[in-house]
């Protein structure tokens, strides 16, 4: 749920699925997979060898900088016809059945145009192309970009890139931390026949009544942080209810911030798993599977605890350091979620978000030096520790994730009309003027939502603020992080209802949170959505309002345009068109009725039917809103 105060939050990672599933074959003996990262030289680091590249491509200066070390790869940025090129041969063992290619990205440009791609860079493996970007991809800082490039096990490919600039403005396209890491297998085992499946899909048992569980988590967590806030360990436990009828053998954890290493090395380590036997970490060492020692029937409960370190990786980004301010968010190993589909197993994208976790009680303590504010999910109270350390524990209930922050911040608090406590933690840098227009905006935002939605739930809001994120802003329970904007915070502040309160499977439907968020940011700030949407201009019959987060990663640039701008206009149309005080009514008690839920399109859907008098078939055909 970035922001779409910038068309940076377009720009995003092409994380493709997990692969196919495989039915039985005639048993064939296969080779042991050592888990290996098989890119030589990614970082740039060691001169050219073995990479082939165009003269100038691997450097370490000329006004770009790297994403770690100092070296990198530059291609293209003359402002002139011309073609670069970076090519290495990798072998993907045999019998590794699991290969994740991954890479860091930047793009900036002179161009000027919103709409044509003029200068393009395009990645391939083994002569298939994997994606390609272009001007309209440019922002500041960098992004990863995954791709599952298993199908390529057992052979020795050439990874290749290719940027082409026209005689216009120039377009430089960075490449750092190139990575392949390829893992599973390991044990003779039949030889499976691919089927196709939709990708990413589900995986597991089902819950055949559509249940979704396990149900009622209560995470309880106590870590100690080093001198600079960056680096924590401890201990985490979750206690947990099937809720489902159909037994619950396993149960799997999330380490989203995994996504921000390369696997198997990872800023997330979980070790000394109780309640459970831990596998090796899967989905690009996001999920970690953890099997019961029996079968939990409906309404039995379990306990999975297990000793926890983070690191926080540099970089101004929702799980990453800007100097001395740490911003940890999707830290903590959260439970997925399994339903009528299955175990939800969707890869991480930096695009927007991935996460989908049902409404749970959350107990941190954090373990800090005193010198270190620490703004945090729920409430927090602050007890001495010791010598010159803080404990700060922050409680929150109904809240579908935690995160905090760790650094010298400067505060200021203020109370909303409604009586909600608001806390703004700047960085450095940030205008006393600035802090207090944030809490201004904050207090009324809060306010304006809730007088639309229902009454904001929790006992205070923190927004910390620093105008070094690329990614405009980014919202957590009772914890916003953003730039010095009134719209951007408005934006983060409704996500406090849709997502937060109002839940939903972000990956399947990105819009049920994002389109939702940006017609409240309208409505907050006066805007009525006048004429919008009749600048929509579809990019092919595949583009819908209710495309997943697989759909918007292979077309990055499209996303921000369609899921923020063409869902808040739809919003707006499906207000002309049933009025507004039936859509008012249709969206409090549509939020009303899944308070601490999890919202669906087809639920939606059929409310707004019920709301509208008149059939609405041709509204969503229009729309392109499907489910």
């Amino acid at each position: 749920m970035r922001s779409t105060l910038l068309p940076l939050a377009a720009a995003g990672a092409l994380l493709a699925a997990a692969g196919a599933v495989a039915s039985a074959a005639p048993a064939t003996a296969t080779a042991a997979c050592t888990p290996a990262q098989v890119v030589a030289n990614g970082g740039l680091e060691s001169g050219s060898s073995p990479w082939s590249a165009s003269s100038g491509v691997i450097t370490s200066g000329g006004g770009q900088t790297a994403h770690g070390g100092s070296s990198f790869a530059w291609l293209d940025g003359y402002g002139s016809s011309h073609t670069d090129t970076l090519s290495q041969s990798v072998t993907l063992p045999t019998g590794c059945t699991s290969a994740t290619l991954s890479l860091w990205l930047h793009v900036d440009t002179a161009e000027t145009t919103a709409a044509t791609a003029y200068d393009k860079l395009t990645a391939s493996i083994g002569g298939t192309t994997l994606a390609s970007w272009s001007n309209l991809d440019a922002r500041p800082g960098y992004l990863q970009k995954s791709f599952d490039v298993s199908s390529f096990a057992g052979r020795t490919v050439t990874l290749s890139f290719t940027g082409t600039e026209d005689s216009g403005l120039q377009t430089s396209f960075v490449l750092d931390d190139i990575a392949l890491d390829v893992s599973g297998g390991g044990t003779p085992t039949p030889t499976p026949t691919p089927t196709p499946t939709p990708t990413p899909s589900p995986t597991g048992t089902p819950s055949p009544d559509g249940t979704r569980t396990p149900a009622a988590p209560a995470y309880t967590v106590s870590l100690t942080s080093d001198a600079s806030g960056a680096s924590w360990t401890g201990h985490e436990s979750v206690s947990f209810t099937n809720a489902s009828a159909t037994p619950l053998s396993e149960v799997y954890l999330r380490l989203w911030d995994n996504a921000h290493g390369s696997c198997p090395s990872t800023p997330i380590t979980v070790t000394g798993v109780t309640g459970g036997t831990a596998s090796a970490l899967s989905v690009s060492c996001t999920a970690m599977k953890v099997t019961l020692p029996a079968p939990l029937a409906q309404g039995q409960s379990g306990t999975v605890g297990f000793d926890l370190g983070i690191t926080v990786p540099s970089g101004a980004d929702r799980f990453g350091h800007d100097g001395a301010y740490n911003f940890v968010g999707n830290a903590l190993p959260v439970l997925a979620v399994r339903d009528g589909a299955g175990w939800h197993l969707d890869p991480y994208t930096n695009n927007g978000e991935s996460f989908y976790s049902l409404a749970a009680d959350f107990d941190v303590t954090l373990d800090h030096p005193s010198g270190l504010l620490v703004p945090a999910t729920g409430t927090s109270v602050d007890t001495p520790g010791g010598s010159g350390r803080t404990v700060t524990r922050a409680t929150a209930s109904k809240v579908r994730d935690f995160a905090w922050g760790a650094g010298p911040f400067t505060k200021i608090s203020g109370t909303s009309s409604a009586g909600v406590k608001v806390n703004v933690y700047s960085v450095s840098g940030i205008s006393s003027g600035d802090a207090q227009s944030m809490l201004t905006t904050a207090k009324s935002a809060v306010d304006a939502h809730a007088q639309r939605f229902g009454a904001y739930p929790y006992a205070e809001l923190d927004a910390v603020i620093d105008n070094s994120f690329w990614f405009g802003g980014m919202e957590y329970p009772g914890f916003v992080l953003d730039l010095v904007s009134t719209t951007a915070l408005t934006h983060e502040i409704a996500h406090q209802w849709f997502y937060g309160i109002v839940g939903d499977d972000e990956y399947t439907s990105p819009w049920l949170d994002e389109s939702f968020t940006d017609y409240a940011t309208d409505l907050a700030l006066g805007k009525t959505g006048s004429g919008c949407w009749s600048s929509v201009s579809w990019s092919s019959s595949a583009e819908k309002i209710t495309d997943s987060m697989a759909y918007w990663d292979a077309h990055s640039s499209r996303y921000s345009t369609v899921v923020y701008t063409y869902g808040k206009c739809a919003l707006h149309d499906l207000r002309r068109q049933i009025g507004d005080s039936a859509m008012s009514t249709l969206l409090h008690d549509y939020a009303q009725s899944h308070w601490y839920g999890v919202s669906t399109t087809a639920e939606f859907k059929a409310a707004a039917q019920a709301a509208a008098g008149t059939d609405l078939t041709s509204f969503w055909s229009q729309h392109r809103i499907e489910g």
